[in-house]
């Protein structure tokens, strides 16, 4: 039931994911509870990226549209999008079931977005169950800690999300730069006995 419920906050409910996680772990304990959310996660994220790949693309184009979000022009560009996907994910409390949808239109391969949605999202999962958990417990003084660290988070990710995906773009194209250049050769080292 918890994995279900979990799958339906992705798809339809306008639920915050972290509040799910949290009593994941406050139900489960860390383990369980972070294990049950990612495959919650998982099959839920897999249900909304297919359906809108093979189904439901138009639908969810024009909602994207009527909404005119500014972010919409990095989707033609897998890099930048893929770079900006994972820091959504990674900043907690930003809304991120919508980009599931979102990343179904792109020509992402689902291998890749697959790989970014666990690797952004499953530190923060496991600090909402470890939340989750220790408020279960009545240890307190950790979950304060803790959602200060997320609130500290989500606060420097929220301000500093445009530099961090300018800089990242930026180190993409370095590297395709440094990759394509051909090495130069010194004439003097090229000596013939």
């Amino acid at each position: 039931m918890f994995i279900l419920f979990q799958i339906l906050q992705i798809v339809v409910a306008p639920i915050p994911g972290e509040v799910v996680q949290i009593a994941g772990g406050y139900i489960y304990g860390v383990t369980l509870g972070s294990l049950y959310t990612t495959i919650g996660l998982i099959l839920g994220s897999a249900i909304a990226f297919y359906f809108t790949r093979f189904i439901g693309r138009d639908y969810i184009s024009k909602i994207l549209q009527k909404n005119k979000y500014k972010w919409m022009s990095l989707i033609h560009d897998e890099k930048k999008f893929s770079v900006f996907l994972f820091i959504f994910f990674v900043i907690p409390g930003l809304p991120k079931d919508l980009l599931v949808f979102v990343a179904a239109l792109t020509s992402m391969g689902s291998f890749r977005f697959f790989s970014i949605l666990i690797v952004g999202r499953l530190p923060w999962i496991i600090a909402s169950a470890t939340l989750g958990s220790t408020i279960q417990m009545q240890e307190y003084s950790i979950a304060i800690i803790i959602s200060v660290i997320a609130v500290i988070g989500f606060v420097l990710g929220y301000i500093y999300k445009d530099k961090m995906m300018k800089w990242f773009s930026t180190v993409e194209k370095t590297k395709g730069r440094a990759h394509s250049a051909k090495p130069k050769v010194n004439p003097s080292l090229n000596t013939k006995e």
